[in-house]
């Protein structure tokens, strides 16, 4: 059963009044640190992912590099089913590193391109291919979404412990009113005299 709730008057558990209970400044100080951990863990965790995010994407963009392989085989004439990537097809390609070692892998390709075609690849210190990193925008984005959403969840947990408290209050007081009740709600009708 949940308790009347009257018409709301703002910051009244902080205010002097003879009816306030010590549980109502409890659930006072439960709100206002509740709150103040959301907003800070989820400010905080947010920052702090995004930095990560972006500064891992400006890592890629600093040691990734593009490098001209050549087609081992010819490539398919049509792409699959399965195929995506603006109609491209998988080839293998070899090419050779900057310490001059010899590498071979897959890259997606124009369908049909004969063997010994020269394909922009992108490849790691170590020579070992990679995807085109993302341009400083699209990073950006990636690293504004990831802050926002590692944001949100880390401030749903102080969110949540707060309001289960709070529920645990409410719950613990509707308690003590329902026994107050037993007490005296037979004795509320009868006369004194």
């Amino acid at each position: 059963m949940a308790a009347f709730r009257g018409p709301k008057v703002w910051l009244w558990r902080w205010r002097r009044n003879p009816l306030r209970r010590p549980v109502d400044a409890l659930e006072a100080w439960v709100v206002l640190v509740a709150w103040t951990l959301t907003v800070l863990c989820g400010v905080l965790a947010g920052l702090a992912a995004a930095q990560s995010v972006d500064n891992g994407l400006a890592r890629e963009r600093a040691e990734w590099h593009p490098i001209q392989a050549l087609l081992s085989e010819d490539a398919s004439r049509s792409p699959g089913p399965a195929a995506s990537g603006a109609g491209q097809v998988w080839a293998p390609v070899r090419w050779t590193a900057t310490d001059g070692s010899a590498h071979a892998g897959q890259a997606r390709v124009k369908p049909g391109s004969a063997a010994g075609t020269p394909v922009t690849v992108w490849t790691d210190a170590a020579g070992r291919l990679v995807t085109k990193p993302a341009t400083e925008s699209q990073a950006r984005l990636r690293a504004s979404l990831v802050g926002f959403l590692v944001g949100v969840s880390a401030a749903s947990i102080p969110f949540v412990g707060g309001r289960l408290v709070r529920g645990r209050l409410e719950r613990r007081r509707m308690a003590h009113w329902d026994e107050e009740w037993q007490r005296f709600g037979p004795r509320w009708g009868s006369t004194t005299g």
